[in-house]
């Protein structure tokens, strides 16, 4: 009995080693390159070219950082991304959280047939709505424009389902108990709602400001002035003029997803726990 309850623990313990070193392969074949265009960065120019490439610079510099911002501008573009980022996130998250809302909560004619036809949106790619879009805001004249940049990531359908899931695992009670107190509809909103959607709300604002910040296409089309570009626009005009230098493209790279990353890694356990709570409660 004994050699049978160890012949079993030791199988576990083999599969859990296994599974386990599979997950740390895994995680250091994803966070090799990261780390070593993190170390890119720091090396003399023409240093990365050598073959075979180093994976640590011999004489750490901040020389390529100094190019970015004191002679390519970044500082500039790294502000209109966090400009536009913040934008789409604190509007995103009030319209979508308004009409998620509604969608689970309120009764009015036509609410299943209209979040039906959001839904069937979904497989639309977005690509095809940039010129119409384009023209429209042609015509109101904000092409050129922070505004312009930001409209197509105020409310999305994906925002709007996902918080109508989470909102519809609150007690209709809780709302009827308000409404009876002589509450109206938007306090019920702001003091009410607002306070128990907080782990999809920070879920919801992460994914807009994702988004807003890593998008390339439509801030290339909308944004012609230079001066009002974002990082990942300004980047990929930098890589055509110094195509040959790595240490500064990956200084720059660095500079485009170490906030994002930073902003993931500290809200992380709330990101986590709206996912899981949605799902559970949806």
């Amino acid at each position: 009995m004994i050699d049978v309850q160890g012949n079993e623990r030791s199988k576990r313990m083999l599969a859990a080693a296994t599974v386990n070193g599979l997950l740390f392969a895994l995680a250091v074949l994803a966070v090799a390159p990261l780390a070593w265009m993190l170390a890119v960065s720091f090396m003399q120019p023409g240093e990365a070219s050598h073959f075979p490439p180093p994976w640590w610079p011999s004489s750490p510099t901040l020389h390529n950082y100094r190019e970015l911002f004191l002679r390519a501008g970044m500082g500039r573009y790294l502000v209109n991304s966090a400009l536009i980022a913040t934008g789409v996130t604190l509007v995103s998250v009030l319209l979508n959280t308004l009409a998620g809302y509604a969608f689970a909560k309120l009764k009015f004619r036509g609410r299943e047939q209209t979040f039906r036809a959001l839904l069937g949106a979904l497989v639309i790619p977005g690509q095809v709505a940039m010129m119409p879009l384009f023209l429209l805001l042609k015509q109101m004249g904000l092409v050129n424009t922070y505004a312009g940049a930001m409209v197509p990531g105020l409310a999305g359908i994906f925002g709007i389902f996902l918080v109508r899931q989470y909102a519809r695992s609150l007690p209709d009670e809780l709302l009827e108990a308000a409404r009876i107190d002589g509450a109206g509809e938007l306090r019920i909103f702001f003091q009410v709602v607002l306070p128990a959607l907080r782990p999809i709300l920070v879920t919801l604002a992460i994914f807009a400001f994702l988004g807003a910040w890593n998008d390339f296409m439509w801030p290339l089309i909308v944004l012609g002035d230079q001066d009002l570009q974002t990082l990942p626009v300004a980047l990929a005009s930098l890589s055509r003029e110094h195509v040959q230098d790595n240490e500064l493209m990956m200084a720059g790279s660095v500079v485009t997803i170490l906030p994002v990353l930073l902003l993931f890694l500290v809200l992380q356990r709330y990101y986590m726990q709206g996912l899981l709570v949605g799902s559970v409660k949806g």
